[in-house]
């Protein structure tokens, strides 16, 4: 199952702008609330070291991109329409907001950290809202839409069935959830976490069934914390007050720096790598005094202080740190570690830490050499593996079968 980054906010927050820097795709953007009312998907990459530069190779990647020695991994994101307060009782968008919301694994609150949004996404002056309310008010939307799918079709009824039967609560609770993509380790480890492992459902007050609800929200859904529009001065100032306030993760982050970044590179006007800290103008005559000035500013507001526009980092956070992801590259020739078609390191999968071989041959490869699963060799040591070898971050691998 592939993994989706779902991105919320306010509405006019710059949601749709950050899918567009991170996809170079065309979203509508616009300063009037709920201009996105279909969810907006694309393919946006995370950023990690080739194994080509360690190997001294010249690679001739498939199902990726390598640049400079840097192999951009596609992943999925998915804009949804902007949240207002008392959504999950379908203020707003709110009802459709939070269906389109059920796919995504990890969410991005992309924040308006300048504070010039009311609670509805309409413009005020600048630092008129605390941006540390729209956290708030945010994660207890989507909390609360959590509580309501559990105890929807009378909770009570639903409890008493399971009175004794711990392990059929939970396969019937799965049931419930699983259109939200909570498997049953979530359910398993957020009854865990709140103290409620040992607990007869019958016996959870409201307070015990709004904490095993939030609980699991952050387990199945973390939500990571973009500090939009950081390039603005009462930005930078906002930030340092909400990192005093909240205790999560918070990335600084210019969305819009990033798409002009991108789009100048792809009209080849300057040199760019997503996630660098600088950029090279390659015709500066193209380029009116404006735009010159505008380049100025990304660079020495943005760039300078921060080492990154936020986006690239956003994306590698959300993967690598959150979601546990790691790279592992199948081949099939150990000598020259390319495919069957002379493809010189061909793919690179995204696969959970902790993965077992057996399982990525079976879940990322194909299922019928599963069956016929014989042992692994690492491509670069030669040594053989078993079906229960633990994969590591950029093994190279190479799957001999019975068939």
């Amino acid at each position: 199952m592939k993994l989706i980054i779902g991105i919320i906010g306010k509405p006019s927050s710059g949601k749709s702008t950050f899918l567009n820097a991170s996809c170079l795709t065309n979203a509508k953007v616009s300063e009037l609330p709920f201009t996105t009312i279909t969810p907006n998907k694309g393919i946006a990459y995370v950023k990690t070291n080739c194994m080509c530069q360690k190997l001294n190779l010249e690679d001739n990647p498939q199902n990726s991109l390598c640049i400079e020695g840097n192999r951009f991994i596609p992943i999925n994101l998915l804009d949804v329409a902007g949240l207002v307060p008392d959504a999950h009782k379908g203020k707003g968008l709110g009802n459709k907001f939070l269906n389109d919301l059920s796919t995504a694994d990890i969410l991005l609150h992309i924040l308006d950290i300048t504070g010039s949004l009311d609670k509805s996404g309409n413009l005020v002056m600048e630092g008129e809202n605390d941006p540390y309310e729209d956290v708030i008010f945010l994660e207890e939307e989507i909390n609360l839409w959590f509580k309501e799918i559990i105890e929807r079709e009378d909770w009570n009824k639903f409890i008493k069935s399971f009175s004794r039967e711990k392990r059929e609560f939970i396969d019937e609770l799965h049931k419930r959830l699983s259109g939200i993509k909570v498997n049953k380790k979530e359910i398993l480890l957020a009854l865990k976490e709140t103290n409620l492992e040992e607990t007869n459902p019958n016996e959870w007050n409201e307070k015990d069934l709004y904490h095993f609800s939030k609980k699991l929200r952050e387990i199945s859904k973390p939500i990571i914390i973009i500090a939009n529009k950081i390039d603005k001065e009462i930005g930078r100032e906002n930030l340092k007050k909400l990192k005093e306030k909240y205790s999560g993760p918070i990335i600084p982050c210019s969305a819009l720096a990033e798409y002009y970044l991108r789009k100048y590179h792809e009209d080849k006007l300057i040199k760019y790598l997503p996630g660098s800290s600088s950029f090279e103008i390659l015709q500066p005559d193209k380029f009116s005094v404006g735009e010159l000035e505008a380049l100025n500013n990304i660079k020495s507001k943005i760039l300078d202080r921060y080492k990154d526009t936020g986006v690239q980092k956003t994306l590698n956070y959300s993967i690598f740190e959150i979601a546990n992801q790691i790279c592992v590259y199948p081949v099939s020739d150990l000598n020259s570690f390319s495919d069957n078609n002379g493809n010189v390191l061909p793919d690179v999968m995204l696969v959970k830490k902790g993965t077992l071989l057996r399982d990525f041959v079976r879940e990322k490869i194909h299922t019928d050499l599963a069956n016929h699963f014989m042992f692994g060799i690492n491509a670069i040591t030669k040594k053989r593996l078993g079906e229960n070898y633990e994969l590591q971050h950029n093994d190279i691998i190479k799957v001999v079968t019975s068939k």
